[in-house]
């Protein structure tokens, strides 16, 4: 097993589950396996709130878990019908629930290509920051979020500096997370 320490605990990568430890797991059913032989090495950054702009609620978990309640908000008819998850979701506070072992493929980029390749959900792990575009993410995060990836850069060592991207990177025109207020030069710094 690989530690990580953050402020005081000890986030752990658990080799066989491929689960973060102690970090609470709501199992998706937005997820399969990942093709045979598949290299996991990229990290995809995502920005989401249910209702946009709107935090601190278990309306993200509920939706990854297939138990949003779409009759709650107006705004939720229009994802009725999507089956999404991401293997993580980092709150606000900093607090990280995992929905996807990172041994299985997530269903978090959708349509999307990075470097002549398509079908990024076969290579890559997602990552949800709760957060919209245009509201800055907060210290926890990037802080959870820095190592989070250290950790999985050194469990999965073909993930790469340049192969740390934003959902906007892999779904140009469809996609616009984590947004313009995602700070990646502090991020970079974090990881450096």
């Amino acid at each position: 097993m690989l530690i990580i320490c953050y402020m005081n605990s000890t986030l752990t990568l658990n080799l066989q589950t491929c689960l973060l430890e102690p970090v609470p797991y709501r199992p998706s059913p937005y997820q399969d396996e990942r093709p045979a032989d598949v290299l996991i090495d990229m990290v995809v950054v995502h920005g989401i709130s249910l209702p946009a702009g709107q935090f601190g609620n278990d309306n993200v978990e509920n939706f990854f878990s297939g138990k949003l309640n779409t009759t709650s908000h107006p705004s939720f008819q229009a994802i009725a019908t999507l089956r999404v998850s991401a293997h993580l979701l980092i709150k606000r506070s900093g607090d990280i629930i995992q929905f996807v072992s990172f041994g299985k493929r997530a269903w978090h980029a959708g349509e999307s290509f990075f470097q002549g390749r398509t079908r990024c959900n076969d290579f890559s792990i997602g990552i949800e920051l709760e957060g919209t575009d245009d509201v800055p993410y907060e210290q926890s995060q990037y802080h959870q979020l820095s190592n989070v990836i250290q950790l999985l850069k050194k469990s999965f060592p073909a993930i790469t500096h340049d192969r740390i991207v934003g959902h906007a990177d892999i779904a140009p025109g469809r996609k616009t997370d984590p947004g313009p207020s995602f700070d990646w030069k502090y991020l970079q710094g974090l990881l450096s």
